[in-house]
């Protein structure tokens, strides 16, 4: 097998969790294609097959008994990779994976003698309102205490998660916005531009100890420039539908009342109040001297831009494969 291995990489054994996500994937690409050996810990089999090189132990990262026995199997490993995240947010789904399955797999690793970890978090922990965040934040500390080298990567938005009107503008729909379209921002990261950035946090020193925010290139995109980009891709003039976030407060108040009684609609409440957060906070880093999101401060990386994966997936020449956070 051929790699891209630089001079500098030396090959490491790496247990990788999260491995069935895209970016997952992409992330093992890049592992196995600078030369290390990477085990992907999955919690049930694939639906995509793993890339090629990569070996799937199929594992309940939840019970630790499980973790050592069919996921480590007493064998020695250099670096833990976490790709992973809870699929829905809701806080037993967040506290289950974005910290107690993170802390199993912490443990497990340090008694595999792993001495490095690279984590992917998310840049929306700057400023904490939901489960899943403070689940987060709470595996960053335990994280930053273990005594164990660390990069902790809080990547901006993801091309999967704004893809989702796409087919809706193909069927003559407006693109659907919240207030005027451009309340926020984000420097989108594609997958492989992400995979190959924490593959490289590795090996590259200055990203020791750090916690790393991490956007694509080019500059901040609104919603509203998303879509007149669609729109131009489809050669169609723009149509806007605007969506008052008032109208998500009252959402959110009724749902939250209701949900007191009935637990279904609580969930719906969560997922509720998730989606305004989205709509309405910017996926840039923020500036707590300011109060502000602050694009320039934002650090960019890869090359392909979101505006490049429109055009092929319109084109027929990538699929959106949306992710469980997605707005619309």
């Amino acid at each position: 097998m051929t790699t891209d291995r630089p001079e500098r990489v030396r090959p490491r054994r790496v247990l990788l969790l999260g491995a069935t996500g895209t970016i997952g994937r992409a992330t093992v690409r890049a592992l196995v294609a600078r030369g290390h050996e990477v085990v992907c810990l999955v919690r049930r089999p694939a639906d995509t097959a793993i890339p090629a090189g990569a070996t799937e132990r199929i594992v309940d990262l939840t019970d630790p008994e499980s973790l050592a026995r069919a996921g480590v199997r007493g064998e020695p490993f250099d670096v833990l990779v976490s790709c992973l995240a809870s699929r829905t947010g809701l806080p037993d789904d967040a506290w289950a994976i974005d910290y107690r399955a993170h802390v199993n797999a912490l443990h497990a690793s340090q008694a595999a003698g792993v001495t490095q970890v690279v984590l992917l978090s998310a840049i929306c922990v700057q400023k904490p309102a939901l489960a899943f965040q403070h689940a987060k934040l709470a595996f960053e500390a335990e994280l930053i205490a273990s005594g164990l080298d660390y990069t902790i990567v809080r990547p901006t938005a993801f091309f999967k998660s704004l893809s989702g009107q796409i087919d809706r503008l193909k069927r003559g729909k407006p693109f659907l916005v919240f207030g005027d379209g451009t309340l926020t921002a984000c420097k989108p990261i594609s997958d492989d531009d992400l995979g190959r950035y924490l593959a490289d946090c590795l090996d590259d020193e200055n990203r020791r100890n750090r916690v790393l925010p991490i956007g694509g290139p080019g500059e901040a995109i609104t919603p509203k420039a998303q879509g007149e980009r669609l729109f131009a891709l489809l050669g169609r003039e723009p149509r806007f539908t605007h969506v008052p976030v008032a109208l998500l407060d009252v959402i959110v108040a009724v749902l939250a009342t209701i949900g007191r009684w009935v637990p279904t609609v609580a969930a719906k409440s969560e997922l509720a109040r998730i989606g305004r957060y989205y709509a309405t906070e910017s996926m840039l880093v923020w500036d707590p001297a300011t109060g502000r999101y602050d694009a320039q401060a934002t650090p960019s990386t890869g090359s392909e831009t979101l505006f490049d994966y429109y055009a092929r997936v319109i084109g027929g020449q990538a699929v959106a494969e949306r992710g469980d956070h997605a707005v619309f």
